[in-house]
């Protein structure tokens, strides 16, 4: 190899670890310890402390209807959709080929055809099983179509930044949001490994407008266009009677503000926690938060996936920091029919967090995440239905059992954990 051949291809080595560098390391903390324990989940100071510090206000007057599996939740946001007069803006993170995303595109494209503005973001890496006909079709019928984050120079150093979220904005005055992506596996009703399991959320009232500032956050970023009046922000009156606030974090922005939402809402329990995650793997100090929790009496409960699990890895990191949960008396499931999607935590049977994040360092601190919170005792006793009726079909994990795995299985957990920077 000639002196010159050496130096381009060294150069080369050099700027691939350097692009690599930049991307896994981990992202600064800001949040060094968790809150302390000073007031309850019913009391006011709860419910200042998550408007202020997250940011968004808490509104009244609205309704969360809960979309259970592909079979519920993907007909209304199609008919939403198809009926779509002004506006449609829609952000996802999956995105893939087969039936389901035919229908999204034919109806996202009619509705473009029509007149409709239409403003869509994909997450670049969550569309690469899409097929570049889909996105032609798209935009050959009018919609604007943006790929985040891109693979491209400027990007470079933002390539470990995904959005996650998933928000849908039609006409300024109906969101839905959730876990559900669009691709095959969410289809149906989890009625086997194929179709997977998850819930999604039907929103109205004041807070859709918060979930479309969250979504023109990252269109800004996209596009560098602010899109406003009433076609996106319409006056909207109270349609029920459930408080909540939608939210987004960001690394360029807030990226502490899901684990703080989290640690607050786990601080401030008084009775019960349950938690449904797809992805779990917590750090030291959520673990920290839940341990104490279990400690001083409430009943906490954490659903994970089971055998099915499209990340082995994130199964490997979660099962190597159930230690200390079990120990500390928390009830820890595997759900077992099928892939586990859902990401729902309620609090003493009042207070519900869905949306798009997961109990993990992702989703603290490299995607793009957005939740909706609401204070409702009918959404809560919704989700404790389903919840129940998702530990049925699940195995419950002793200490004892967890103790007794084997060695080479703890091997593989502990070489996982290195990477749980980046899972």
């Amino acid at each position: 190899m000639s002196n010159t051949a050496l130096v381009l291809v060294t150069a080369l080595v050099t700027a691939c670890v350097c692009v690599l560098a930049i991307n896994l390391v981990a992202v600064e903390r800001r949040l060094q310890r968790r809150p302390r324990r000073l007031y309850a989940l019913h009391d006011g100071d709860f419910r200042r402390a998550m408007g202020v510090l997250l940011g968004p206000a808490i509104l009244p007057g609205n309704e969360v209807t809960t979309l259970t599996n592909g079979d519920e939740i993907f007909p209304p946001m199609l008919a939403a959709i198809r009926a779509a007069r002004v506006s449609l803006c829609f952000e996802t993170f999956i995105y893939w080929s087969g039936s389901i995303g035919e229908q999204f595109a034919d109806a996202l494209s009619d509705a473009a055809a029509r007149g409709v503005r239409v403003h869509v973001l994909f997450d670049w890496i969550g569309t690469r099983r899409m097929e570049p006909r889909l996105l032609d079709q798209l935009r050959c019928n009018g919609a604007e179509v943006r790929l985040y984050h891109e693979l491209s120079w400027y990007h470079i150093g933002r390539m470990n930044n995904r959005t996650h979220r998933k928000l849908l904005i039609v006409d300024g005055h109906t969101g839905f949001t959730g876990g559900a992506g669009i691709a095959p596996q969410w289809l149906g009703n989890a009625e086997g490994p194929a179709h997977w399991r998850d819930t999604h959320y039907w929103v109205r009232g004041p807070v859709v407008a918060q979930m479309q500032a969250v979504f023109l956050g990252n269109w800004i970023k996209a596009t560098g266009n602010v899109m406003h009046g009433p076609a996106y922000f319409p006056p909207l009156e109270s349609v029920g009677d459930m408080d909540a606030q939608m939210f987004g974090s960001s690394p360029s922005g807030g990226s502490e503000s899901m684990q703080l939402m989290f640690l607050l809402a786990i601080t401030a329990a008084r009775r019960s926690i349950d938690i449904t995650s797809s992805y779990f793997v917590p750090d030291t100090m959520t673990l920290d938060a839940l341990v104490a929790a279990a400690q001083r009496g409430v009943v906490v409960r954490i659903l994970v996936p089971g055998r099915y699990s499209d990340v082995p890895l994130v199964r490997r990191a979660s099962q190597a920091r159930w230690g200390r949960l079990l120990k500390a008396g928390v009830a820890l499931f595997e759900y077992q029919p099928t892939m586990l999607h859902c990401k729902v935590v309620v609090i003493d049977g009042h207070w519900t967090t869905v949306g798009s994040a997961n109990f993990d360092n992702r989703s603290f601190r490299l995607n793009d995440e957005a939740n909706l919170n609401v204070f409702s005792d009918r959404l809560a006793e919704r989700q404790a239905q389903q919840f129940e009726a998702d530990l049925g079909r699940s195995r419950r994990v002793s200490y004892r059992a967890w103790r007794r795995r084997p060695l080479w299985r703890r091997v593989h957990e502990a070489f996982v954990l290195l990477l749980q920077s980046q899972l």
